[in-house]
């Protein structure tokens, strides 16, 4: 394959190299609304060359989002918030994408760097909803496992935000079934002990992501890509396993999945993972390879070189950057300079070029 700085093409939408901006929540949007800080954030990965800039993960309900001040995308107001943002993403040549998310069981808790911890009701707090009435961890609360027409709502809230991020320009859309959010929680049979038909088998507890990609589909035109995020390996024995991702990849691709972004973990809390440089990239590459649908690679990749042999060897068609991207926004620009690649530079930054 071509290297990192390869044009990669999805549906009607080419990506000028193969460096894309993961979702990294910023937990800084009152009322769900973007500002200043995402016009900033975002702008300044497109301004330094990233193929593919994604937001952090939008709520699509209220009760969805993992902490107050999540990015939300459950209103029109939040939608003409992001707008800008969309389009100036758009204007530095990069496309602009969206991850939709709900956080399940992972809700109604205090900003990282106010220590995480779940919110009470009189603190702000609500109660959660997941497949079943397990908490996340003993400190969190109860979650109220979702009824027909809870899940009903749940995918109706994807489809709205879907089409609310069609209508801002958005050109790739992913839907976030990772990290022990909702829809992870669906699939993972540690957190699913649901007896119905979103429950037991593998097929069962697939079906609320199926639900939501169809209905996703059902708006975002034919023309644009559509991505998943998921958790490859739970990490856990008798959790979700790499097999199980092989499996939910090949029935998404069927479904009208262009993507399959494969991240892992954070189904459960006390985890040990083996993290190491591209300790994630196997997962991607096998899900490329037995699949047959194009992957994403994420973590701990921080070297141009490293990121190139991704894509040259054929593990991934993309890798995403995240910790990387918030130390040195110009990565993209750097890393072609290091491979030897000429790209384009915006046209105020040229004299920093040579």
């Amino acid at each position: 394959m071509d290297g990192l700085f390869s044009p990669l093409r999805l549906r009607d939408v080419t990506l000028r190299n193969r460096i894309g901006v993961s979702p990294m929540c910023q937990y800084s949007s009152p009322d769900g609304r973007a500002t200043e800080w995402h016009l900033v954030h975002l702008g300044a990965r497109a301004v330094g060359g990233a193929g593919l800039v994604l937001t952090e993960a939008a709520a699509v309900l209220p009760e969805g989002r993992i902490s107050p001040q999540d990015l939300g995308l459950w209103d029109d107001a939040q939608a003409g918030a992001l707008a800008p943002v969309v389009r100036f993403v758009r204007a530095q040549g990069a496309a602009a994408g969206v991850q939709l998310a709900h956080a399940g069981r992972k809700a109604s808790v205090r900003r990282p760097w106010e220590g995480g911890a779940p919110l009470g009701a009189g603190e702000g707090g609500w109660t959660p909803v997941g497949p079943s009435p397990l908490p996340f961890s003993p400190d969190h609360a109860v979650p109220e496992a979702l009824d027909r027409a809870g899940l009903g709502r749940v995918v109706e809230a994807f489809r709205a935000a879907a089409a609310r991020a069609l209508a801002i320009g958005v050109e790739v859309l992913e839907v976030h079934a990772a990290h022990g959010y909702l829809l992870h929680e669906f699939l993972s049979p540690l957190t699913n002990r649901r007896d119905d038909a979103h429950g037991g088998d593998l097929e069962g507890r697939a079906r609320l992501l199926r639900e939501v990609v169809a209905a996703v589909r059902g708006v975002w035109p034919e023309r644009l890509p559509l991505l998943v995020r998921v958790s490859a390996s739970d990490w856990v024995e008798g959790g979700w396993t790499v097999d199980d991702t092989v499996a939910l990849a090949r029935l998404l691709r069927a479904d009208g999945v262009d993507l399959v972004d494969c991240s892992s973990g954070g189904a459960v809390p006390g985890v040990k993972i083996p993290a190491g440089p591209g300790y994630q990239v196997p997962f991607a590459a096998r899900v490329r390879r037995e699949a047959g649908v194009p992957t994403a690679a994420v973590g701990l990749i921080t070297s141009p070189a490293q990121a190139d042999e991704v894509v040259r060897s054929g593990q991934a068609d993309l890798v995403l950057l995240a910790r990387e991207l918030l130390r040195d926004p110009h990565w993209p620009l750097r890393a072609a300079r290091e491979l030897g690649v000429d790209v384009t530079w915006p046209s105020p930054y040229e004299r920093a070029k040579t």
